[in-house]
């Protein structure tokens, strides 16, 4: 999935007028490799351990690339910090997140899926996209 991601970037930032650059080639690997639910601090810290040379900055505007050309989602939780997640080589989930802890945990069931689908064509709605976030108190805060 790494190759058809970078083939993606790549091919936005040539529409963009940008240049694809080394430093853009370290973040787009390191964020693919977390595979996880990062924030850019996060993603900074671990690129900055052999890439000192690589800013902060630099890692938000490209994660804000990977948001805009459709390699990653924004997951915006109350008051903690943005999260990103790896699109690209994922199905489909949902999330349930802890407002404590923040702890996210990726949920999929084909019940609430189906369900989704009934409601949409119920109201002759065409869906282009969902998400679904239950907000709430995990195991380890209770």
């Amino acid at each position: 999935m790494t190759n058809k991601a970078k083939e993606i970037f790549r091919s936005y930032l040539s529409e963009k007028g940008l240049r694809n650059t080394r430093q853009r080639e370290v973040i787009l690997d390191a964020f693919l490799a977390a595979d996880k639910h990062i924030t850019v601090e996060e993603l900074f810290n671990a690129i900055k351990k052999k890439n000192p040379e690589i800013g902060y900055a630099t890692v938000h505007r490209n994660v804000s690339l990977f948001c805009e050309c459709g390699l990653a989602d924004e997951m915006k939780i109350g008051t903690q910090k943005t999260k990103y997640e790896p699109k690209i080589g994922h199905k489909h989930h949902d999330h349930l997140i802890c407002v404590k802890c923040g702890r996210i945990i990726e949920v999929n069931d084909s019940k609430i899926e189906k369900l989704q689908d009934k409601l949409a064509e119920a109201n002759d709605f065409t869906p282009v996209k969902h998400r679904l976030e239950i907000y709430g108190i995990c195991k380890q805060c209770r």
